[in-house]
């Protein structure tokens, strides 16, 4: 799970070979319309879920994609997962020390009343993170694309490809605050429900529901 970097949509240059009508800006002229990717790959069926959010990247924004890619499991599929495997970088917004972040963990544990392990890749080792590469192959699939609209930036996404299937893509116009956080005394409660790893204590985490 990880966000990308934020696509701003217009009329201008994104580098690469442009398809079809090329005519652009030759740099950003100040677009107000932008959005914040954030995926979900499946590493045991190959799906890819993509959401991209119209306000900012905070930890709420990434876990209410978290508990959407879980409502759109079916019951049997839910099932038999046993636990969640989360990896992720280590970014501001969901390291291992984000208290807003393991909050909303603590949060999903108990509503999936599955365990969920958090596993951070250090520092210049995202690459190694199969989302990454998901990122990566879009990037490819829209190269030079003038993407004048959400709706042109939707459809190009529709239409990549990873391990052979299309990823579900929606777009989301919820509004997030940044700079939510707890205090020390809210915090030492959802510490508590943190299992951290003693050689890899911001790492590797294990949260168990109650």
């Amino acid at each position: 799970m990880d966000c990308k970097a934020t696509v701003e949509i217009g009329e201008y240059s994104r580098g690469g070979q442009t398809r079809g009508y090329n005519q652009a800006q030759d740099h950003d002229m100040g677009t107000k319309e932008k959005y914040v990717p954030c995926g979900i790959v499946d590493e045991d069926t190959g799906q890819l879920y993509v959401t991209f959010g119209s306000s900012y990247k905070t930890s709420d924004f990434m876990l209410d994609n978290l508990k959407q890619w879980w409502t759109s499991l079916s019951i049997t599929e839910k099932q038999q997962l046993e636990n969640i495997q989360i990896k992720v970088d280590n970014g501001p917004e969901n390291s291992g020390i984000r208290r807003q972040f393991l909050k909303r963990m603590v949060e999903f544990a108990d509503q999936t009343k599955k365990s969920i392990q958090l596993l951070y890749f250090p520092p210049y080792h995202s690459k190694y993170n199969p989302i990454e590469r998901c990122w990566g192959i879009l990037e490819r699939h829209w190269n030079g694309t003038l993407l004048r609209n959400a709706q042109t930036m939707l459809a190009w996404v529709k239409t990549m490809t990873w391990k052979g299937l299309n990823p579900i893509v929606k777009l989301s116009k919820k509004v997030y605050q940044k700079g939510i956080s707890l205090t020390k005394k809210e915090m030492k409660e959802i510490e508590k429900r943190l299992e951290r790893n003693p050689h890899l204590p911001k790492w590797d985490i294990l949260i168990r529901p109650s």
